[in-house]
């Protein structure tokens, strides 16, 4: 397996102004297509770009709707009566979310993760001031050319090829092991 998934859910109320393009997501799952084994929620499959769900930025994918409006819970409906139910909720619409955290390892968590980073920056229209003043971005100004002379004054002559110790290697009996030959190469 490339990385692990473990899931901590927790419900937000999200409020949303209804657009040209209406809210701007569609839905899937109900009692009669069920969208999660044993479960007929109700899910939110896609975000429409330009919708007033996406220009919210707090509703993604695989969210469960858990009620709308007024408190009108999505149990027990059929997909269609869950459709119907968001094309008469009016111009503000308040819905009731279940939202998953999502905490993965592996090349699925670290593309997941760069997602939500640039998402949440988009949203944000800039880094996070505290982000911000850790990363100093202002202030690093990096030119090639001042690397390069950094590089070209270094002594590469006397620069040795030392190798770590492997997972399965005893990191302080290798190093032990490689020190005498260092020494007598010197």
């Amino acid at each position: 397996m490339n990385g692990s998934l473990h899931s901590s859910p927790s419900v937000v109320d999200i409020k949303l102004k209804r657009g040209p393009a209406g809210l701007g997501f569609n839905i899937v799952g109900g009692v009669d297509q069920q969208y999660v084994v044993n479960d007929s929620g109700i899910y939110v499959s896609k975000i429409k770009g330009g919708g007033a769900a996406a220009m919210d930025g707090r509703l993604h994918e695989g969210d469960k709707i858990l009620a709308v409006i007024n408190g009108f819970k999505l149990e027990d409906l059929t997909h269609l009566a869950a459709v119907e139910l968001f094309r008469t909720a009016g111009e503000d619409v308040e819905l009731r979310v279940l939202k998953k955290l999502l905490i993965v390892g592996g090349s699925f968590g670290l593309r997941e993760f760069t997602q939500l980073r640039y998402d949440d920056q988009k949203i944000r229209k800039g880094l996070d001031p505290s982000l911000a003043a850790k990363v100093n971005v202002e202030k690093q100004s990096v030119m090639l050319e001042e690397e390069y002379k950094k590089i070209k004054e270094m002594n590469l002559d006397k620069w040795k090829n030392i190798r770590g110790p492997r997972p399965w290697e005893d990191s302080r009996a290798y190093q032990e092991q490689q020190r005498p030959k260092q020494d007598t190469k010197g």
